[in-house]
């Protein structure tokens, strides 16, 4: 894994992101070194935060821990970042089991040289360096803290409001952002049907919003504590010259939401136009309790997961004796069924494996199943999509891959796979997994907002 630093002059330039480098973090960080970026811990004051042990770095290695003068390295005026995608682990290029790194602060021992994702220093720097200023993708992001609602509206055409509180009667007693841990803070958007009539409705819209590309993906945290009955309703609100005052189109109806829990959903939109999001809530036909509440809305133009993998109750998951989690089976847009495994049978690794299983669809795929790209990502459930710092891996099915026999490793489940049974009873066929066992450390898991609610979320794209 390797890169020249900034821009050589030299028409096309090299970088090398081969086998064993195919991280996503990896491959950010090498880029961010083609683009001018030194590594975290050759700025020019970093002996105020960290200490190099020079007598435990491998011989010959030394010039990667090289410190450079502030005209040579320019920190942009951002502090030094032991978050950072660009720093050493306290691991690098030991000679022994020592570490070569030493934090002045405890306490980022082992928060250096992190490979999830890009920090938020990172990309400050990265817009400073080249003066961006806005973003291509990113489109609207709410947790209403503010009074404001961030622009937020109370739509037309409808007998009721959501109205912005920080815990409702029935339920949920605090919001999603900060789930109860800070004092004074904490608001959500609450519809309350306990005294609304069967059939009422309450729409919150959206500030006016620009696209820039056509597809956009809106994610947001969902708590009904009224009825099963309940509803909620996803819409745009899209203008032209044409339709001043926008055309309404429903995106996706949402029943069945489980009673008392924050629940992640995603919506996919293709909006070419100005446009609103509109939520509207609906009163189902039972006696309800409570309401329907929303938090933590995010909007950007990018692509949304293919499923949601919720994986509740997971502290006590991690002190059970049986750690071995599998996700429901899933299909993938080419009609390939798979299921995933999350390995927490390790005591400092999480291991993640992607599993092709018999199907509905597989007597008219083909086989072995080829260059499928599978990403699997565990959510950093920070209210900001900007602010996150996710941890993904990706596989891909190699269809001339062998299993080191003449079978193919992505050949028909149930050609070569084994018999394994659904918890309902039901037998499918199930092939070996590929993944990787040190997905994330433990210590990695319990840091930023992974587990949240005590909930895991894993987004699946294949």
């Amino acid at each position: 894994c390797w890169s020249s630093v900034g821009n050589r002059h030299v028409g096309k330039q090299e970088l090398s992101i081969g086998e064993n480098c195919d991280r996503i973090a990896t491959v950010q960080h090498e880029f961010l070194h083609a683009l001018g970026f030194w590594h975290e811990q050759s700025r020019s004051d970093r002996d105020d935060y960290v200490t190099i042990v020079w007598d435990r770095i491998l011989s010959g290695r030394e010039h990667n821990f090289n410190m450079y003068s502030d005209s040579v390295s320019d920190s942009l005026n951002v502090p030094y970042d032991y978050t950072s995608v660009m720093h050493y682990s306290k691991t690098a290029f030991q000679n022994g089991t020592e570490p070569t790194i030493v934090t002045r602060i405890s306490d980022f021992e082992n928060v250096i040289g992190q490979r999830m994702d890009f920090s938020d220093y990172d990309l400050l720097k990265l817009n400073r360096l080249y003066n961006c200023s806005s973003s291509l993708s990113f489109l609207d992001s709410c947790d209403f803290e503010l009074e404001n609602i961030c622009g937020m509206i109370q739509g037309a055409g409808d007998n009721a409001d959501w109205q912005r509180v920080s815990q409702a009667p029935g339920g949920p007693e605090n919001d999603h952002s900060n789930m109860g841990q800070c004092a004074d803070s904490g608001f959500f958007m609450h519809f309350d049907t306990s005294s609304a009539n069967v059939g009422d409705t309450a729409r919150l819209e959206t500030r006016l919003l620009y696209p820039k590309r056509g597809f956009q993906c809106l994610e947001f945290y969902l708590y009904n504590s009224g009825s099963e009955n309940n509803q909620v309703k996803i819409y745009t609100r899209e203008y032209t010259a044409g339709l001043p005052d926008g055309v309404l189109t429903l995106q996706r109806g949402i029943q069945e939401i489980p009673i008392g829990s924050w629940q992640l959903y995603y919506v996919t939109l293709q909006v070419t136009e100005k446009f609103r999001v509109v939520f509207e809530g609906l009163r189902g036909s039972e006696s309800s309790a409570g309401g329907l509440s929303i938090d933590d809305i995010n909007l950007s133009e990018t692509r949304c997961p293919h499923h949601i993998w919720r994986i509740q109750n997971f502290t006590q998951l991690l002190d059970s004796q049986n750690r071995n989690v599998y996700s429901p089976p899933y299909y993938s847009p080419k009609g390939y069924a798979y299921q995933v495994y999350l390995d927490l049978s390790s005591t400092t690794n999480v291991g993640i494996y992607f599993y092709l299983i018999s199907g509905a669809n597989d007597d008219q795929l083909q086989w072995p199943c080829p260059w499928q790209q599978a990403t699997m990502t565990l959510l950093d459930q920070n209210p900001d999509i900007r602010k996150r710092m996710s941890n993904q891996r990706s596989i891909t099915t190699d269809p001339t891959m062998t299993n080191g026999n003449e079978s193919y490793f992505w050949d028909k489940p149930s050609k070569l796979g084994y018999v394994a049974l659904f918890p309902n009873g039901t037998q499918y066929y199930r092939t070996r997994g590929y993944g990787t066992s040190a997905f994330i450390t433990y210590e990695r898991l319990k840091s930023r907002e992974f587990i949240k609610g005590d909930d895991v979320y894993i987004l699946l794209t294949v």
